[in-house]
């Protein structure tokens, strides 16, 4: 296939030629990109409708980013409404609908830039939580934008520990109505997104109370601004939480109520009622509330958050195959920067980890679609399993991915420090994501809970009924364990079998040590409450093994399923490899502890991993090319297709408002504190 530079460029002048040293590396490809491209968007048809919606999108001069990193927030805030409502304009006029694959490229096409994205989580949780007749009613007036809707679930003072949330439904059955109240100021909702200055409508999660008894948190539709003139209604102080460390163009809100009176119809009611005279009928478990949770969490993290690490390596690989310094030789011209060891070793662990995670989400993404219609008809057997996946994978893989965009960021030297090298904004970005729908050591006990209970479970008598139910995710637990790791040779530790179960004996040790502690603590007197408190520590440590090892199963399946393509299954492999490699060069305590790998034996992993960074470095172009991103969307001086850096980073800093207004400081003050020394000279 020809160069697809004039596909993802941005047209500009530097893009008719492209720089000589990343053409360089696009002349030597091992595989084909466009097949790779193929697999990881699901399939050539994917591909193709993803790059007509890009095409749509970047032709439309309302849709630019260009100016992006020149704006106010208040000029960031009305440009991604504007892009809002164009992009619904062409998605009405074009006929994409609500959830559509083609609403999903634009998103990623603009990097997510646009306004109201809570309004779809509001949807969401609408689908997943209301009748069907509360879907009949509202889901259209949301689709048609009549009214604008976010989600409220947090406080100023209550945060994913969803028991402890304040606000109040208090049903009122003389005249059916709720009643939602702020009691305290920790009780005021404190960062719901499009709050601050759009909603008109929010899902406020409180906790009802009905005939005089506290039922648990549920969620209710309360509307908050006038259809009229968007002023504030009675009872409602709503407004924007003020500046933040990212997210300019999210108008983050607080709202507080003051007795707001709702209908009871307006309780979502698929998994509980409250009948016209208080009496409250349960028709799911304790956990289905936060069935709307997980369904935003697993989502995220292939649209949202694995994204920022992909455009992170994007960005950073190939500035360092332009970026060169120092003479690896006496004699040689300087080296391309990804020609040093340690710029590979920064960075190739990072494309690993993107694939890796790529490969995930996929898979998380595809157990969820399994499990969410069964839990819709009030089937909850895979909801413990479905929740603690989503919970602990959201909290590994927005933690590496936070640390991995700033590697990326800091691999870049100065240049990763500018704004217009898109780097910055990438880590604030996902950094937010570490917090946002669950913080995330909390939803890593919230996976070792599960690890515990499925541990306690695997111990029941051989080929009981609960030993033969243990879920897929944890069915490690009853395998034969390798006590003893059989590698020789650093050769051995390329096979991904071996690997594999190396992570499972970790994870499986790391479980039943923290099992063990908590009973240690149990038979020395500590109450159950006490008794977990104290070993988190360990908890987590156990949560984080078993995380890496699913991470890296979900990988070997799906180098499986790529043996039709040998040349791309090779080169993910090696990735795969590297992944593993570096999870346990970076956790060298854990394999050491009771001997399943001797000192010899780290030495060859790290052996077999440093040859492996050689062999990355040569598809590490074509690896990043294959994620396909343009480079509007990547909107970096550093990381686009063409490779010419150097032009495009002083032509952006040129057109500053800084450089293209006058200098306000000059007059007041630098020209009479030059003009008051002059006159002593």
């Amino acid at each position: 296939m020809g160069s697809p530079v004039h596909r993802v460029s941005m047209g500009d002048t530097w893009s008719r030629h492209v720089h000589p040293d990343i053409d360089s590396e696009r002349c030597k490809q091992s595989f084909d990109v466009e097949r790779l491209t193929n697999i990881l968007d699901g399939g050539a048809q994917n591909t193709a409708l993803r790059r007509k919606v890009e095409s749509i999108v970047h032709s439309d001069p309302e849709l630019s980013l260009k100016d992006n990193y020149f704006m106010t927030q208040n000029e960031h805030y009305e440009a991604s409404i504007q892009k809002k409502f164009r992009i619904q304009m062409i998605a009405q006029r074009l006929g994409w609908l609500e959830d559509s694959r083609e609403l999903h490229y634009a998103h990623r096409a603009l990097s997510g830039d646009l306004a109201l994205s809570l309004h779809h989580v509001f949807l969401k949780a609408l689908r997943s939580l209301g009748s069907e007749e509360q879907i009949a009613k509202w889901a259209p007036l949301c689709d048609k934008f009549q009214i604008i809707a976010t989600y409220a679930q947090t406080e100023l003072g209550h945060g994913t520990y969803l028991q402890g949330l304040e606000t109040e439904a208090t049903y009122n059955a003389d005249t059916q109505e709720f009643v939602v109240h702020s009691p305290t100021i920790t009780a005021i909702k404190w960062w719901p997104g499009d709050l601050g200055r759009s909603a008109t409508h929010a899902l406020v999660q409180a906790q009802l109370i009905c005939s005089g008894a506290r039922r648990g948190m549920h969620a209710f539709i309360v509307p908050v601004r006038s259809l009229q003139d968007h002023t504030p209604l009675p009872g409602i102080t709503v407004g924007d939480i003020g500046p933040k460390m990212g997210f300019e163009h999210t108008d983050n809100g607080f709202l507080r109520l003051d007795h707001v009176r709702v209908p009871r119809e307006n309780m979502l009611s698929r998994f509980a009622q409250v009948l016209p005279d208080g009496t409250y009928i349960k028709l799911g478990t304790a956990q289905s509330n936060y069935l709307s949770m997980v369904v935003t969490r697993v989502e995220l993290l292939l649209s949202e958050i694995t994204p920022q690490l992909q455009k992170a390596c994007v960005i950073a690989i190939r500035y360092s195959v332009i970026r060169r310094q120092s003479q690896l030789r006496p004699s040689e011209p300087e080296a391309k920067v990804l020609d040093h060891q340690t710029q590979q070793q920064k960075l190739l662990p990072q494309l690993a980890t993107a694939y890796a995670f790529h490969f995930l989400a996929s898979s998380l993404l595809a157990f969820f679609h399994r499990s969410y219609d069964a839990i819709l008809n009030r089937d909850f057997s895979l909801l413990p399993e479905l929740h603690a996946l989503s919970s602990g994978l959201k909290a590994m893989i927005s933690d590496f991915c936070s640390q991995g965009a700033e590697l990326c960021r800091r691999a870049c030297g100065g240049h990763g420090y500018s704004q217009l090298s898109g780097l910055p904004s990438l880590v604030t970005r996902v950094t937010a994501s570490c917090t946002y729908e669950g913080e995330n050591t909390v939803l890593y006990l919230q996976m070792a809970r599960f690890l515990v209970k499925s541990y306690l479970q695997s111990q029941a008598s051989p080929g009981s009924t609960s030993q033969r139910s243990l879920p897929q995710s944890v069915a490690y637990l009853t395998a034969p364990d390798l006590a003893r790791c059989p590698a020789q040779k650093a050769a051995d530790f390329l096979h991904p079998e071996l690997y594999t179960r190396a992570w499972a004996h970790v994870a499986f040790r790391l479980i039943k040590d923290s099992v063990h502690h908590i009973q240690t603590r149990l038979q020395s007197g500590a109450d159950k409450h006490e008794a977990w408190n104290q070993t988190t520590v360990i908890h987590l440590q156990a949560a984080k093994a078993h995380c890496y090892y699913v991470t890296v199963k979900s990988f070997t399946e799906a180098l499986e399923k790529l043996e039709n393509d040998p040349s791309i299954q090779r080169a993910l492999k090696r990735l795969c490899d590297l992944h593993a490699l570096h999870g346990i060069l970076s956790n060298t305590g854990d394999f050491l502890h009771d001997g399943f790998l001797s000192g010899a034996q780290v030495d060859a992993v790290r052996t077999a991993y440093l040859d492996l960074l050689l062999l990355i470095r040569k598809d590490a172009i074509s690896l990043t090319d294959a994620f396909d991103f343009t480079d509007q969307c990547l909107n970096s001086a550093l990381g686009c297709y063409d490779g010419n850096v150097y032009e495009r980073l002083f032509h952006w800093a040129q057109k500053s408002p800084t450089n293209t207004q006058g200098n306000p400081a000059y007059e007041k003050y630098i020209r009479p504190l030059l003009q008051s020394w002059r006159s002593k000279l």
